[in-house]
């Protein structure tokens, strides 16, 4: 049995959060290996990157998920109790409730929705001069999925709500203020939420049939039991934040239509040259940098040994930007998904396998479709201008963001 290579370093907690997206990688190429060693938050752990880690990880024989999300990502991101944190069966009966949203009506549905409000946006934004894109997103988004999702919201509780999303999706890689946040933002949304199933189990809230509120409320567990009311609340909350979150990859969008126009004509109508714009911007820019799961029996792979219980941490980031997957990995190049086949455990900004038994995103379909309208909305519903700002992302920042957010003026409507 091979030595794995290993970072000798004490611990690499600091520079996890130091280095953000490139720290698996830049130990990888250091010890010239996709399979390394660290300490992380003081424990031994394991890190992966490629398509046959991938393939390796997404193993549900070989590795558990239980225990593997540090408490801090659980505490904000994504609540304790979660689907991301289940094995076995438990994990299959939750993963066939989000599932079960994800229906192709239910996924145009929810387009329309985004289109609808894209739309009606558009003339304030015309009168009302400069425009920051990514709040603009974030509260437009969470209008459409809280309508979506049977969700009532008040339009005065919009910022609050999206605020609430922001900082549980911006709390787990940051240390200070901003985690604290999370954290606030994460027990603000669980009460909020497991007050609106409470009412909907005793009847006095009316949920769409069909609706994600309706699902959640009236889910029974593998062992055909109501989901506690804060378990509900997560649940609930994996359905909405996630799908604000999409504003960020709208932001990309965005971003790659201005850092290279003539994509702008080659997308506009074209719906095969829309899907690769937005697989590239999935590939290519950050989005989670890392999954993380434990080792369900020892085993061997590649003759290094995965002793039962290790952690294990697949790079996300790494592996969408791997040579050997993808040539040319920091040039964005759309037209490299031309008559590309979707490979679990390639492309994975959302997580790798089966979208029905395992742990990747269920929302992805529904992320590239609010992409791509997004990108028809961005070259075909209206015109605008770039003005100079900052646009660099900081790939030390997790996630990261252009930091002006993206700055439009100039919109005008189309035609």
């Amino acid at each position: 049995m091979s030595t794995m290579p290993s970072d000798r370093s004490p611990d690499s907690t600091l520079a996890y959060f130091r280095e953000g997206y490139r720290f698996v990688g830049a130990r990888c190429d250091r010890l010239g290996s996709d399979v390394v060693q660290i300490r992380l938050m003081l424990e031994p752990t394991i890190c992966l990157r490629g398509r046959e880690a991938a393939e390796l990880f997404y193993d549900e024989e070989r590795f558990v998920r239980r225990g593997a999300t540090p408490m801090r990502g659980q505490r904000t991101l994504t609540g304790v109790g979660g689907v991301q944190g289940l094995d076995g069966a438990a994990h299959r009966a939750r993963k066939a409730m989000f599932m079960s949203m994800m229906t192709p009506a239910a996924v145009r549905r929810l387009g329309q929705l985004f289109d609808d409000e894209w739309r009606a946006r558009i003339p304030v934004w015309a009168e009302h001069g400069p425009v920051v894109l990514y709040d603009e997103m974030g509260r437009l988004l969470t209008r459409a999925v809280w309508a979506w999702a049977g969700v009532p919201l008040a339009e005065a509780d919009v910022r609050r709500r999206t605020a609430e999303m922001h900082a549980m999706i911006e709390g787990p890689a940051v240390l200070g203020p901003k985690h604290w946040r999370g954290l606030i933002g994460r027990r603000r949304a669980e009460r909020w939420a497991g007050a609106l199933v409470e009412r909907v189990r005793a009847g006095a809230l009316p949920a769409p049939e069909g609706s994600a509120l309706r699902i959640v409320a009236e889910h029974r567990d593998e062992r055909g039991q109501p989901l506690p009311r804060r378990i509900a609340a997560v649940e609930l909350l994996n359905v909405l934040r996630p799908t604000v979150a999409v504003d960020r990859y709208v932001v990309f969008a965005a971003l790659a239509l201005h850092d290279h126009p003539h994509w702008r004509d080659r997308v506009r109508g074209d719906d095969d040259a829309t899907e690769q714009f937005v697989q590239e911007v999935r590939r290519y820019y950050p989005f989670f940098p890392l999954a993380a799961a434990r080792v369900r029996r020892s085993f061997e792979w590649r003759g290094y040994a995965f002793p039962q219980g290790r952690r294990v941490v697949l790079d996300l980031y790494g592996t969408n930007h791997h040579p050997e997957l993808w040539p040319e990995p920091e040039r964005f190049r759309p037209e490299r998904f031309a008559g590309w086949r979707d490979d679990p455990f390639g492309l994975v900004p959302q997580g790798g396998g089966d979208h029905f038994s395992g742990h990747r995103c269920a929302g992805e379909w529904i992320t590239i479709d609010l992409m791509k309208r997004a990108v028809a909305n961005l070259t075909g519903a209206m015109s605008y201008r770039v003005p100079p700002q900052d646009l660099a992302l900081d790939l030390t920042r997790m996630p990261t963001l252009p930091p002006s957010r993206l700055v439009i003026d100039g919109v005008r409507p189309a035609g």
